[in-house]
This record gives C-alpha cells, sequence and structure tokens, in this order.
C-alpha cells in the first residue's frame, strides 16, 4: 500500500513548518480576488459548527491550539468570544476570521444555529459567495437545517455540505444524503465514503481522486494519503459511478464523455463538480468529524475546488437607485468605483465597528466614502481583518474581501461608494436582506430608584443593541409606558437583558412575556361615512365611501378606485395614512390588523371646510367601524416545534404537546433516539425548557421556529377580548 504524508498545517502557507509561521504569513492579502473564498457556516444547533470552524483556524495556521466549545480547560473556542457564549456553549453572534489554504485566502463567518439569532445568519448568507452546510450525522436533517437551506436559496448562494460527528453511535451518512434530497430537494451526491463509523470511524475515501485519507498526530494534523483499502475497492467504484451520475444529470461537458464510455478522471471531474456547484445545480456532501479531528484538511480542499470565488460568482447586481431600483450587474473589479455593504454593526472599545463586504473598487484607509442612503461623506480612519474578537490594521482591502472598518456612522444594510467625487456608482445601492418579524416580547424596565446615569446605560443599551440586530425591536406602548422589547424568542430577548446587566451594569427588572397577536377580518364590509366638525372658523369636511375585504397576504393594501374629483387627488394620500391608522392597533385585543385591502371608491369635499386632517381623520374612523362589522378574529403565532429525545420519552413528550394545544406532523425513530415535529401555538411554549428537560431526565432538546398566525378558538378569543377590556379600562381610571 503506497501512502504519504501530508503536513497539512503547512500548507496553509508556503514554508511555515509551525502553526505560529503560518499565522505571521497571514497578513499578505491575497494576490487577486480570484484566490478568495467567503464562506459562512451554518447549521443546526449543536452540529458541530463552531468546532468545525476551530479545527480550520488550526490547521490552515491561524491558531496555536485547539479549544473546545464546552471544554474542561474553561478557554472556550476562538470564534465564541463572548462571555455568554462560552458560559452557554452556543454561538450567539456571528463571528469573523480569515486564514490561508494552499495560496487561497478563506473569509470565513461562523453563524449562530439557534433560531432565535437566525438574524445572524441572514445577513452572512447575503454578502458571502458560497455556504458549508453542517449536518450531524446522526440527526440528520434537522429544523434550523432547513431554515438555513431557505435563506442560501433566498440568496442563491452556493454550498457544500458536511455530515459531521460520524464518530457518535447511530451515524449514517447515506441516510443524511437522502434527506437533503428528500426534504431539501437539492441535487445533492457524496464525494467521499467514511472508513468505518462510530468508534470505528479512522478517516475517508476520496471517490473523486480514488484515494483514502486518514489522520494522525495528536490533533488529527498528519494526514495520510494511502491507496483505498482493497476491502472497500469495490464499493468506491460503485459510489464513484453514482457520483459521475449525479454530476453528469447537470453538467453537459461530463454527460458527453460519460455517454461515450471515455475514462473520467480526476481533475476533469473535479471540474465538473465545481461547475454544477457554482451553478447551484449540485450539492458535494462531505464527510468526517471535527470533534475527532477528520475529515476537515479535505473539506478545505473542497472549498477552494468547488465554491466560487468572488470574481466567479454568478448574477450579482446593485440597484440604480435614479431608474426605479432596476437591478445593474456588478463586476468584482478591483480597479472599479468602490461599492460597499455594511451588513453588520457592533460596539467596540474604538466605538463603531462596520462590517463591510466590498463588491467592485478598492477601500483604503484614509479614503473618503459616501452613505449613498444618508448622503453623508465621511474619512475612513481604520480597516482591519477580523479574527473574532482580534482584529489585524490594514492598509486597503480590494473588491471580493470582507473587513471591518471604524468610525464610519451607518445603519445595517447601508451601502457605501467612492466619497471623493460624485461618479457613476453613487446611484448604485446593493440590496438589503430579509428580516423575519418579532414573535415574543417584554416589557422592561430599570430597578425602581435607579439613579440617572442607570437610566441613561439602559436606553443607550437598547438604543445600541437595536442598531446591531434588526429582530430587535423597541417601543414604548402609548398606553401602558412601559418599555416593549420585542424578539425571535425567550432565549434572544433573555440574552440581551443579560448583556444589559454584564456590559452597561443595568439590573432590569422584566414583566411578562407577551405573545404578538394580530387581528384579521372574515368579510367584506362596506362604509360610508361622513366626517363633519363645525366649531367657529373653518370646519372639518370629508366624506368617504367604499369597502374593505380580506387578503391572504399579511400585509395591508390600499386602491384608489375614485372616478373624477369628488375626492380631490391631494387628498388620496392623507386617506391612505387613516387607513393606515386605523389598522395599526385593533379593537379586539389591541394589536396591528392585517390581510386587508381597503378600495376607496368615491366620497365628497368641500371647497373650504376640507383638508388632509379632515379625510385622514375620515378614513380612520371609516375603517375601524367597517373592521367591527367584517368579522374580526384574533391570530396567534404558531410555531414549528422539533423535540429530539430517546425513545423511552416519547410517550410523555407527545402527551405534553397535546396539552399545549399543538398538532404533530411527525414523529420518526432512529434506533434509540426519536424526532418529533408538531406545530403549537407560541403562548402554550413557555417554559417548555424546563418541562422538557423533567420530563426526559436532561437528555431532551427542542428548538422551535416562528412558522404562520392562525385564528385561536373561540373560547380563547372572548378571553383574550376580555382580559384587554379589563386592561383598558383599568389603564383609563
Amino acid at each position: 500500500m503506497a501512502w504519504r504524508v501530508l503536513a497539512t498545517v503547512s500548507r496553509g502557507s508556503a514554508g511555515a513548518r509551525t502553526p505560529q509561521g503560518a499565522l505571521r504569513a497571514l497578513s499578505a492579502a491575497p494576490a487577486s480576488a480570484d484566490l478568495t473564498r467567503n464562506i459562512g457556516i451554518s447549521a443546526h444547533i449543536d452540529s458541530g459548527k463552531t468546532t468545525l470552524t476551530e479545527r480550520i483556524l488550526y490547521y490552515t495556521g491561524r491558531i496555536n491550539n485547539i479549544h473546545d466549545v464546552r471544554g474542561k480547560d474553561g478557554v472556550g473556542a476562538k470564534m465564541d468570544s463572548m462571555d455568554l457564549e462560552r458560559e452557554k456553549g452556543i454561538t450567539i453572534q456571528s463571528a469573523a476570521t480569515h486564514c490561508s489554504w494552499n495560496e487561497n485566502h478563506i473569509n470565513i463567518i461562523d453563524t449562530p444555529g439557534h433560531v432565535d439569532f437566525t438574524i445572524e445568519v441572514e445577513r452572512a448568507l447575503r454578502v458571502l459567495d458560497g455556504g458549508v452546510l453542517v449536518l450531524c450525522g446522526v440527526s440528520g436533517v434537522q429544523s434550523q437545517s432547513l431554515t438555513v437551506d431557505r435563506q442560501m436559496k433566498r440568496y442563491d448562494v452556493p454550498r457544500v455540505a458536511f455530515v459531521n460527528k460520524l464518530d457518535r453511535a447511530g451515524a449514517n451518512p447515506d441516510k443524511v444524503v437522502d434527506q437533503l434530497r428528500e426534504q431539501m430537494a437539492l441535487h445533492a451526491c457524496a464525494v467521499q465514503m467514511p472508513i468505518g463509523l462510530s468508534e470505528n470511524h479512522e478517516g475517508v475515501v476520496d471517490l473523486v481522486k480514488r484515494v483514502a485519507y486518514t489522520f494522525k498526530g495528536v490533533k488529527g494534523e498528519e494526514v495520510e494519503e494511502t491507496d483505498v483499502p482493497a476491502s472497500l475497492v469495490d464499493e468506491v467504484e460503485e459510489r464513484r459511478n453514482t457520483l459521475i451520475e449525479a454530476v453528469a444529470d447537470v453538467d453537459d461537458a461530463l454527460a458527453e464523455l460519460y455517454l461515450e464510455g471515455d475514462e473520467i478522471d480526476a481533475s476533469v471531474l473535479t471540474d465538473a463538480i465545481g461547475r454544477a456547484t457554482k451553478a447551484r445545480e449540485f450539492v458535494p456532501v462531505f464527510m468526517g468529524s471535527a470533534f475527532k479531528n477528520k475529515g476537515v484538511q479535505p473539506l478545505l480542499d473542497g472549498v477552494v475546488s468547488y465554491l466560487p470565488a468572488p470574481t466567479a460568482r454568478e448574477g450579482v447586481c446593485a440597484l440604480d437607485l435614479e431608474n426605479d431600483e432596476a437591478p445593474v450587474p456588478i463586476e468584482c473589479d478591483s480597479d472599479a468605483p468602490l461599492l460597499a455593504l455594511a451588513f453588520k454593526l457592533e460596539e467596540s472599545r474604538f466605538g463603531q465597528l462596520t462590517y463591510v463586504r466590498i463588491y467592485q473598487g478598492t477601500l483604503k484607509k484614509g479614503d473618503y466614502i459616501q452613505n449613498v442612503r444618508t448622503r453623508s461623506r465621511t474619512k475612513v480612519p481604520r480597516v482591519v481583518r477580523m479574527h473574532a474578537d482580534d482584529m489585524e490594521e490594514i492598509d486597503e482591502a480590494s473588491a471580493g474581501d470582507v473587513v471591518a472598518i471604524f468610525g464610519v456612522e451607518c445603519a445595517s444594510m447601508d451601502s457605501f461608494v467612492s466619497g471623493e467625487k460624485r461618479g457613476e456608482s453613487s446611484r448604485l445601492a446593493m440590496a438589503s436582506m430579509y428580516v423575519p418579524r418579532p414573535v415574543i416580547s417584554l416589557a422592561v424596565a430599570p430597578k425602581k430608584g435607579a439613579p440617572p446615569n442607570v437610566v441613561d446605560a439602559f436606553g443607550n443599551a437598547l438604543q445600541r443593541f437595536t442598531r446591531e440586530d434588526p429582530t430587535l425591536r423597541v417601543h414604548v406602548d402609548n398606553e401602558s409606558k412601559q418599555t416593549i422589547i420585542s424578539g425571535m424568542g425567550e432565549l434572544h430577548l433573555d440574552v440581551y437583558v443579560e448583556r444589559m446587566k454584564r456590559e452597561y451594569k443595568v439590573e432590569v427588572e422584566v414583566g411578562e412575556p407577551q405573545v404578538n397577536y394580530r387581528e384579521a377580518i372574515t368579510r367584506k364590509a362596506t362604509f360610508d361615512y361622513l366626517h363633519k366638525k363645525q366649531t367657529g372658523g373653518s370646519g372639518q369636511y370629508a366624506k368617504i365611501i367604499g369597502y374593505i375585504e380580506p387578503i391572504e397576504e399579511e400585509t395591508f393594501e390600499f386602491v384608489n378606485e375614485c372616478v373624477g374629483t369628488n375626492v380631490p387627488s391631494e387628498f388620496i394620500p392623507s386617506v391612505e395614512k387613516g387607513c393606515r391608522d386605523a389598522i395599526a392597533k385593533g379593537d379586539l385585543v389591541g394589536f396591528p390588523v392585517e390581510g386587508l385591502r381597503v378600495v376607496l371608491q368615491d366620497g365628497a369635499a368641500h371647497a373650504v371646510d376640507s383638508s388632509d386632517q379632515a379625510f385622514r381623520a375620515a378614513a380612520l374612523y371609516a375603517v375601524k367601524r367597517a373592521i367591527g362589522e367584517a368579522g374580526a378574529k384574533v391570530l396567534e403565532p404558531v410555531m414549528a416545534l422539533e423535540v429530539s429525545a430517546p425513545t423511552e420519552f416519547q410517550g410523555d413528550i407527545m402527551g405534553s404537546i397535546n396539552q399545549r394545544r399543538g398538532m404533530i406532523t411527525n414523529n420518526s425513530t432512529d434506533g434509540a433516539q426519536s424526532v418529533i415535529n408538531a406545530d403549537v401555538p407560541l403562548a402554550q411554549l413557555f417554559g417548555y425548557s424546563t418541562d422538557i428537560r423533567s420530563q426526559t431526565q436532561g437528555k431532551g432538546e427542542f428548538t422551535m421556529e416562528y412558522k404562520t398566525h392562525t385564528s385561536v378558538m373561540p373560547d380563547q378569543q372572548a378571553e383574550l377580548v376580555k382580559e384587554f377590556q379589563a386592561r383598558r379600562a383599568e389603564e383609563s381610571k
């Protein structure tokens, strides 16, 4: 058997034989954008994203030692730099780093797996050119895996998959590949096969090159490349043919060679997989165990071979602000006018730290840049590359790079162009991202008797957190005067309450979690309303006629069908504003009304007494009255719940879900583990984490994400209406 040892640490930087040597060599920027890869590592919670990133950084020489997420040394993984992350053993904020591999510069963003922090995944995938979808070899495709898949598809991000944890009992990578095809509708196929599973997992076979990799050394840093073991040769050939057929289905060049019966060598197959992956028509699946230091280096080779460089990313467009936001193709050209997107904000000891993706042009320290939204012009005092919470100062960064800048005030998703002079690109801006709406709220306030400096710190904390996180919303309730924070889940809000205590020394009093209900109508209703007031001098006069009707979308529509000048055109915007005022707070339970279309058909105006104010008031009262006649109903948020626990607890879990008015949608058992999927109202899930721990002796875990709003039961609606009326009566005293 022929073999050779690859000193993989040295592969990150030519000539470096130690991690320290590789680290020193990283300060140089890549020779060109062709040698750059911008990737995000995303997965369901506890699938091993941060552990995988830690190994990548070690094998590329970026860090000198490996620390585990829940390691006994108390240090924690490099990318989990926040104290809360290390205490809870989860990723809360996405963290950026960079490394080198075979002369390629790789920017990496490690993202959270918990659904409460899904905006971190959203913003990362918005600016990255490729993704690594990590899947547990035992649990396979899970709820957040599906969410990440939707996010990758939303932004047309090519991806490779990595089936992790093959050292665990019950690992079944073939099942995971099947789930990728069936549940995610991906054209996926393995490019590797494991050498042993569970405690017998030794390495992987590369189906493309027909070689075996095993991982030696204290931390798996030595990769032995050998011939395929004789016992696996036949299976390797069979699986390789399956791979070739799968790629040939989506790549015409390979299909032609395959149909002609030509031998498909490694280089030809590699090129075909790369073309199909970059075109988002194929997903190559890698395998290993990051925790056991197996399979990481071949995955890095796959990232370089199969995921696109910024120059090869297809379909990247900016929006032409002077042409109704028409898409304008842009090229990754360092000599073109600057166009960059601020995708993440952080508060640091030096002020606001702004993460930017440079789409074209070059950003230099000392340059003037212009915010496309505000038209403000700012000098860039510092440009840095991030390594989790560490920084490396650089003089410039070019098209295709991901860096951070200091001293530039902006909002998330602001676009920047060159500020030296108004150029062609100043009319261009990058599209924003999808922001899911919050589903849960808390009333928060500093503890009673807090001194003024603590009250100020409380306000500063909320202002900072909402700037950083678009899914965190803050408002003051007009009736109760309480400060309400809204977010994606209990954990999401708990983290921010804890951060106020740690980072701003503010002790916070927290009210009961509040579900964000919605109101809707069930049938069409007409309105014919005259608003007339005469109090001396100019009065108010406005008449509007029309109807309201329910629509399927969770939105509001205003349609003007007026013919003639009975309602003067200058008052139409005021009518729409009045309609929006009417639906901002419903009369049933005080939440916004959605799924509503208002159609204005006719009306009347007075030559003297009609005004914007009069028509706005008329629309407000008319639509309010019509909603009351249109069968108003209350909608509650329903969450997609996934519970994973040993099979012995299956009955108790299902019984608990039924008690919480949940509807079980799927129940599967794989060996000793059960996975239960259900749709459960959010109001019934408060405190569920405590219940699931007690029901499963601490062995069960669950995730949930917002699915939809649905009608509440009649008795529940009556109770909610009664509570709201009692609360309103109490507040009016």
